[in-house]
């Protein structure tokens, strides 16, 4: 499966924000940006231009995808689906973005970011209804119960991700049993509750629907 291997720290700074790509690095003072909150590259402390029009769009989108942790070919697959669905496109698109299960460990404290959280799905530690799914891009609806299976109950990495992620709050569309290892999804997730960083998805339709 393709994904992005290179330094994320650089993607935050090109971003201009904290995208919690690093776990609990991002909430020490070694965070990047904490240090370093300039463009990444040679000229970098001199390139903060006005991006106006198209330059606002393709930020945003690369925002959001750096942040769910996406390549390009997987999240234009992810908004065509969500185009294709009733609503408003953009609040869909996230909410699918959201319901993903890889994201959905991570919003359980199960991983401290959603790489960690993506390999623990793809090696085979989670259920969803009593069902054995590695496919990070699963996508959970209400009322499933997603859960760390038996035989991974002792898992250091799960364990230790619980542990340091006991500080975090858990969203109010997931019943989380921490000491269980279990969640229920309780509802769709609401606008206000997505996402952890400020987003504009409205840029990202407009960008898609040229």
């Amino acid at each position: 499966m393709a994904r992005y291997n290179g330094p994320v720290c650089r993607l935050c700074r090109r971003e201009g924000m904290k995208l919690f790509l690093k776990g609990e690095r991002c909430h020490t003072e070694k965070c990047a940006i904490e240090k370093r909150n300039f463009f990444p590259g040679q000229h970098g402390k001199s390139r903060r231009p006005k991006i106006v029009g198209y330059g606002l769009q393709l930020r945003e989108k690369q925002k959001t995808r750096r942040y769910y942790g996406l390549l390009e070919g997987q999240f234009r697959n992810l908004f065509e689906k969500a185009a294709k669905k009733k609503g408003i496109t953009g609040e869909t698109m996230l909410d699918m973005l959201e319901r993903r299960l890889d994201n959905v460990i991570y919003r359980m404290g199960f991983g401290t970011s959603r790489a960690q959280s993506r390999q623990i799905v793809r090696h085979g530690h989670i259920q969803v209804n009593g069902r054995k799914v590695n496919i990070p891009s699963f996508q959970v609806k209400p009322n499933d119960v997603v859960e760390v299976r038996e035989k991974s109950r002792n898992n250091p990495t799960i364990l230790g991700a619980r542990d340091a992620t006991a500080h975090a709050p858990t969203p109010n569309w997931l019943e989380v049993d921490r000491e269980a290892l279990r969640a229920r999804v309780l509802s769709i997730p609401k606008r206000d509750e997505l996402v952890q960083i400020q987003l504009n998805e409205q840029l990202i339709v407009e960008l898609y629907s040229k």
